[in-house]
């Protein structure tokens, strides 16, 4: 049996086995190399877009692009799997992906437009360069610096931001305008070299950064990626060797960013680049390896949502995602509880603590994401069976042993998460709010959530004052790092951004020192959905019955106690709500 794609130019089959592990958040080698031919044709009918719709578009000052297109055939005819391989470089799908947008007018861009539909000419370059052509071409100049994809850069001082220069290649010497190839001034991409992998890291391409074109921003610290990627590797490998195996299939480059924060790391992936992860430079090796198994989820199922349907939503309904501070649509959803089943997966075979915490964290949010998303509307029947099938795998990990002080720890950060979430984008009908505070101003119960008559409140977007995440980095810096823990107390904020002394007395189990301290803030009209949520927090650890009120509608109390003008202490309203929740 076999799982037929939606037509397309070229149609492709998926074969039965393939089709089924990637349902279950899986995919080995063999399944993997049926995405990247399938991503092929795909590139193939974006690109032929791109060139219909630019027909009539001004060349500007470069030859037209057809010129480009017979270079490109020329090098063909020497190697088709050099110019395959290039035209399916993931930088190469962003371009073909942003500038047909920009031609059919739903992106914008300040770069003249024949900047965008001639680099053309620089792909056909870089592939007459890896055939070992003789050639001339003119390519676009950005900003000073002259790319050739999956190659390197040239720069060319003393130009306009947009201009031209010429590539040539002659009796195997290769110069861009009039700078030789290898010299001081070319910066060649660097190799990240393991046993069994290599990946390019891609500091030059205008395309590399997903969204926009980018300027060129050579690595200072190359040497660095290349010392975190070989143990990294060897970590994938230890933990899972099909995964492994699929990724050095799959995965082609990597788009260092600057570093962030510790235990906050960035990373991200798009659709249109099939085989490339953005990620900020690692705090070490095991978290490398855990983001290219992050991205490569969201790769994979770009890929599988290129051939099949998984569901049909405008993007207009938002919905919580337990790894965002912000609401996310449908598609959204779906791509976030794929890869954090692929993260579960790996920190499940990482025994030390804060593996355990990573682990007992995603498991439970990723649970409950599947959840939600497994009743919204938009999901078609197999976007229905891909979560159903995932769930039926992570629900037995539910089940499995953690040490105890984790486990609380990770149960912290999930009821913060939620609960901080909830407050900052869900709002209580007014009339809602209203009659809570007349029944609390007669002394009578407060409506119990059943009898009230309102619908289910709608997330609104916005992004918090600091990240909803801060408790969390918090507890990794305590379970990993217990003497930078110790170190950071006196100004946490000066580490871990957003932090607070009473979320440090919350997080080492200080709660009378943490109750006291979110209810002075409460007082002094402080109280900022993360000083509520933390209250709760504080209340549920003293047993409180406070604590399970605040942290179910953090949002309800927060607009009661604004709507009573403060008149109804904290605690006393979290007691009142969870007697009627």
């Amino acid at each position: 049996m076999h799982q037929t794609a939606r037509p397309h130019a070229l149609s492709h089959v998926l074969p039965s086995q393939s089709f089924e592990e990637l349902l279950g958040g899986g995919g080995g080698p063999a399944t993997v190399d049926s995405l990247r031919v399938s991503e092929w044709s795909w590139r193939l009918l974006v690109v032929r877009a791109l060139l219909d719709s630019a027909a009539t578009a001004p060349a500007g000052p470069l030859p037209p692009l057809a010129d480009g297109w017979t270079l490109l055939s020329r090098a063909w005819a020497v190697s088709k799997e050099a110019v395959e391989g290039l035209l399916a470089y993931p930088a190469v799908g962003v371009w073909a992906a942003h500038t047909l947008r920009r031609l059919r007018g739903t992106a914008q861009d300040d770069a003249p437009l024949w900047t965008d539909t001639g680099h053309l000419h620089a792909i056909a370059a870089a592939a007459a360069v890896r055939v070992g052509l003789e050639f001339h071409t003119d390519v676009p100049v950005r900003h000073g610096w002259v790319v050739l994809p999956a190659l390197g850069a040239m720069r060319v001082p003393g130009r306009a931001d947009w201009d031209v220069a010429e590539v040539s290649a002659c009796a195997g010497s290769v110069r861009i305008a009039g700078h030789r190839l290898g010299g001081p001034d070319w910066h060649a991409l660097t190799e990240l070299r393991a046993d069994g992998c290599t990946l390019l890291l891609d500091d030059t391409d205008p395309y590399r950064d997903l969204r926009k074109p980018a300027t060129v921003e050579p690595v200072g610290s190359a040497a660095e990626w290349q010392e975190l990627f070989a143990p990294a590797w060897d970590i994938l490998r230890r933990t899972d060797t099909e995964v492994a195996g699929a990724l050095a299939g799959g995965m082609v480059s990597v788009v260092p960013r600057p570093r962030t924060e510790r235990f906050r790391p960035h990373s991200a992936s798009s659709g249109d680049a099939f085989g490339t992860a953005l990620a900020s430079a690692p705090d070490d090796a095991e978290q490398f390896a855990s983001t290219l198994v992050h991205e490569f989820q969201h790769n994979k199922l770009s890929a599988f949502m290129h051939l099949f349907t998984l569901y049909d939503d405008q993007g207009t309904r938002l919905h919580y995602a337990p790894w965002r501070d912000d609401p996310r649509p449908l598609g959204g959803l779906l791509q976030g509880v794929y890869a954090f089943f692929g993260v579960t997966a790996f920190w499940r075979r990482r025994g030390h603590a804060l593996g355990q915490f990573e682990f007992a964290l995603w498991r439970s949010q990723t649970a409950y994401a599947l959840r939600a998303v497994g009743s919204a509307d938009g999901l078609n029947d197999l976007g229905r069976r891909l979560v159903a099938e995932l769930t039926r795998r992570i629900e037995p990990w539910l089940d499995e042993p953690v040490d105890a002080r984790v486990r609380a720890a990770a149960a912290l950060a999930v009821a913060d998460h939620r609960a901080t979430w909830r407050a900052y984008h869900l709002r209580p009908a007014q009339g809602t709010v209203h009659a809570h505070a007349a029944a609390w101003a007669d002394g009578s119960p407060l409506p119990r959530a059943t009898d009230e008559a309102e619908s289910v409140p709608v997330p609104v977007p916005g992004s918090p004052a600091r990240g909803i995440d801060t408790r969390a980095v918090l507890l990794r810096w305590l379970l990993a790092d217990p003497e930078g823990f110790a170190a950071l107390r006196d100004d946490p904020g000066a580490v871990v951004a957003g932090a607070r002394p009473e979320d440090i007395a919350l997080v080492e189990g200080r709660t009378v020192e943490a109750l006291g301290a979110f209810r002075a803030r409460i007082d002094r009209g402080e109280g900022d959905p993360e000083t509520w949520v933390g209250l709760g927090l504080a209340a549920r650890a003293a047993e409180d019955p406070a604590g399970d009120g605040l942290l179910a509608r953090p949002e309800l109390a927060m607009a009661l106690h604004t709507e009573l003008d403060g008149r109804a202490g904290p605690l006393e309203l979290g007691r009142a709500l969870a007697d009627r929740t």
